[in-house]
């Protein structure tokens, strides 16, 4: 088996051992919180908040420092650290015995995650440039796999197992994930004992410095938009079906709803990408969004929300690997990790900002304008994608089919 493909198995594997981990917590850590002495409704709502936004929150500040370590020492050993401390602070969630030295611990995973943005770097960077959208959006599925199942085997895991064994499972999922990378990943790379590039030497030796910025820019606005709406889901569906006895249940068919379309469709647009243009996908899949938000805000039931939210799992599933792929097309290999980890920076604030934006809009202006003005973000990113990204892409790509 060729290099890259095996790598993409392995990184597919670990990201979704990686995302299943991470993801298992959402559902049990108000029930954790309560069991360590927090008994207030609206306290708990609090420590909720903190402790889960806490890790998204610092990991964007330190996605940065990991990326440049990625272009020194290599992607792989970023992998297994991530992986392997990870692991070890997820696991060490089991002893903790008040809620300060949990949020302590969930700030400390911040500080040193980021399995899934060092392996799109590996795979971006290791894998043929006309294979890259299929491998970048091959490579999405198991994150969003993982983000899928993690709350159903959390859930599942606390009626067997109870609260703490949770985590330790956790930290077993994020070990797994450090063994299959040591044994099974191969990296082409050779350590520098130079030193590394400043990043203002790196914003000059950029060719198409607004591409990359509109990129960033296009990473936060839609994670914005997909986050914003997230939150409140579980609430509009119990204003359009008040007498159901199962809104957890229907909520998270809701959740999966999305997620499963984006699985399904994210390798295919991925490919198609690598024959048409990832500038070409991305246009379309925004536009696309754009309209579907629309018509959320009109729904009279819990089954079209359903199926309005599979058509956008489909949009959606096409950005992230999309961006990733035109940042890959327009940057030199050597600075790739620190490139890719501000993009991953960009979409953390994004998921920050659209959790606590997205709330509030809801509580002031109502949830279904929420709908309107995530529709009307994503239509002012389609003028911005047009404007600053869509023919510098397009001449890229067509100078890359040109030469092959």
């Amino acid at each position: 088996m060729e290099n890259w493909k095996r790598n993409l198995i392995i990184c597919w594997l670990g990201s979704f051992a990686t995302s299943s981990a991470l993801s298992q917590v959402a559902p049990i850590l108000p029930l954790f919180i309560q069991k360590l002495g927090v008994h207030s409704l609206p306290d708990i709502e609090t420590w909720s908040g903190i402790a889960f936004g806490s890790t998204t929150f610092i990991m964007a500040f330190f996605s940065p420092f990991w990326g440049k370590l990625a272009d020194k020492y290599g992607r792989k050993p970023m992998l297994l650290r991530a992986s392997l401390g990870m692991s070890i602070v997820v696991g060490s969630i089991s002893l903790v015995s008040s809620v300060y030295q949990l949020v302590g611990l969930r700030m400390l995973m911040g500080t040193i995650s980021g399995f899934n943005s060092g392996a799109i770097t590996l795979i971006a960077t290791q894998t043929p440039e006309n294979k890259a959208g299929w491998a970048l959006g091959t490579l999405s599925t198991g994150s969003v796999s993982g983000m899928l199942l993690g709350p159903l085997i959390g859930g599942y895991l606390v009626e067997i197992l109870g609260i703490r064994k949770v985590f330790i499972v956790m930290g077993l999922l994020l070990l797994i994930a450090f063994l299959l990378t040591l044994f099974f990943v191969r990296e082409d790379f050779i350590p520098t004992r130079k030193n590394l590039l400043s990043f203002s030497a790196i914003w000059r030796s950029l060719a198409n410095k607004s591409l990359i910025i509109s990129m960033f820019i296009t990473t936060f606005i839609v994670q914005v938009a997909l986050f914003s709406i997230e939150p409140v889901i579980t609430v509009y569906i119990g204003t359009l079906t008040p007498h159901t006895e199962h809104l957890a249940f229907i909520s998270g068919m809701v959740f999966a709803s999305s997620g499963l379309s984006s699985i399904l469709a994210a390798p295919w647009l991925g490919k198609l990408s690598d024959h048409i243009g990832a500038h070409k996908v991305i246009l379309a899949a925004l536009i696309c969004a754009a309209i579907l938000f629309i018509p959320q805000a009109f729904v009279q039931n819990e089954w079209q929300l359903m199926g309005l939210r599979f058509l956008v799992g489909i949009a959606t599933g096409a950005m992230l690997p999309s961006i990733n792929t035109i940042l890959r097309q327009n940057i030199p290999s050597e600075i790739a990790g620190r490139i890719f980890s501000y993009n991953q920076t960009a979409q953390f604030l994004g998921v920050f900002c659209g959790s606590v934006f997205g709330g509030q809009i809801a509580a002031y202006f109502g949830i279904r304008n929420l709908f309107f003005s995530t529709s009307l973000l994503l239509f002012i990113n389609v003028i911005g994608v047009r404007e600053f990204i869509y023919k510098k892409a397009d001449q890229k790509f067509s100078h890359n089919i040109y030469s092959h």
